[in-house]
C-alpha cells in the first residue's frame, strides 16, 4: 500500500515538474501595454474597431496594426489614454452618430403589401424589394435594433427605427445590419438632417410617402451652401450644418428635422439637452 501510494506520488510530482517545464518553454511573452491599453477600452467588445473585441483591438494597437481612432464608444477620453500609454500623439476624429434617414412609419408611409413573414429586415427585403412602397424607406422590422449593442434604438408603435442621439456610440453596427442603407453616420454636432432615402421624382415620392423630399430645390435655394440635390433627393451638407437650419421651416413636406428641436413623431427619446444658438437666441 505504501508502494503504491509513493509510485502515485512520484508520477504526480513528475507530471508536475513536466507541465512547469513544458509552460516555462512555450510561455507566450504579452507586452504590458496590452493590459493597459484594455483597461483603457470602454469593454463593449462590439466590434467597431474591426477586430474581435477589445482584446483583439489591444493586440492589433501594440503591433502597430491600425490607429488610435478606431474605437467610437471610448470617444476622445479613450483616444487620449491610449496615445498616452503608447507614447503617441493623437488628435481624436469628431464623434459621429447615426440617423436613420426616414419618417415613413406605417401612417405616413404606403406599404405594397402586408408582410407575416420573419420579423426581420433582410428576410422582408427578399421579397419583391420589402413591403415598403418606398424603395429605400425603413422597413421597420427592427434589425437595426437588436443589431445595437448599445440599447440607442427603438421601433416606434408605427414601425419607425428611431436612434438615440444621446445613446449611440457611433459603433456602425446598424448601418451594416439595415439592407436599405438608410442609416447613415453623421457629425454629432451636426443636428438638421434631410430624413429620406429615396431618389424618385417628387410626382412619384409623394404617392406613397407624405414625408418624402420632392427635390423640390426650396431647401437648396433658402440656404445654397447648405444642401446638395442629387438624384431627386436633398443632403445636409455638414461642413455648413447651422446653415442649413434656415431651410427646415420652409420644407413642404417636412423632411427635413432638426434634432435640437424633438425626435420623429412616436420616439420616447428626449430631446437634445444641447440646442443649437441660433434656437435659443
Amino acid at each position: 500500500m505504501l508502494a503504491a501510494t509513493l509510485s502515485l506520488a512520484g508520477i504526480g510530482l513528475t507530471a508536475a515538474i513536466s507541465l512547469g517545464l513544458a509552460a516555462k518553454k512555450f510561455a507566450v511573452e504579452v507586452d504590458p501595454r496590452e493590459q493597459a491599453i484594455l483597461e483603457a477600452l470602454p469593454g463593449a467588445n462590439c466590434g467597431a474597431c474591426g477586430y474581435p473585441g477589445c482584446a483583439g483591438y489591444s493586440s492589433a494597437l501594440v503591433a502597430n496594426q491600425t490607429d488610435l481612432n478606431q474605437c467610437p464608444p471610448g470617444g476622445a477620453e479613450t483616444v487620449a489614454a491610449l496615445g498616452r500609454t503608447l507614447g503617441i500623439e493623437v488628435e481624436a476624429s469628431k464623434p459621429q452618430v447615426a440617423v436613420v434617414l426616414c419618417q415613413g412609419d406605417n401612417r405616413l408611409a404606403v406599404s405594397k403589401y402586408h408582410y407575416l413573414g420573419l420579423a426581420d429586415c433582410v428576410a422582408a427585403q427578399r421579397i419583391a424589394g420589402g413591403p415598403k412602397a418606398c424603395p429605400g424607406g425603413c422597413v421597420g422590422l427592427g434589425t437595426c435594433q437588436r443589431a445595437c449593442p448599445f440599447d440607442a434604438i427603438e421601433m416606434t408603435a408605427e414601425g419607425l427605427a428611431v436612434i438615440s442621439r444621446e445613446k449611440c456610440t457611433g459603433c456602425r453596427k446598424c448601418v451594416a445590419a439595415c439592407p436599405r442603407q438608410v442609416i447613415r453616420m453623421t457629425p454629432l454636432e451636426a443636428t438638421v438632417h434631410v430624413l429620406c432615402n429615396s431618389h424618385d421624382k417628387g410626382a412619384v415620392s409623394r404617392k406613397y410617402c407624405k414625408v418624402a423630399c420632392l427635390g423640390c430645390q426650396i431647401c437648396k435655394k433658402t440656404a445654397p451652401s447648405a444642401y446638395i440635390i442629387e438624384d431627386f433627393l436633398a443632403e445636409v451638407i455638414y461642413e455648413d450644418h447651422e446653415g442649413a437650419l434656415d431651410a427646415v421651416e420652409k420644407c413642404p413636406t417636412k423632411c427635413i428635422r432638426d434634432f435640437s428641436m424633438g425626435y420623429p413623431e412616436g420616439s420616447s427619446f428626449e430631446t437634445l439637452k444641447t440646442v443649437v444658438k441660433k434656437h435659443a437666441a
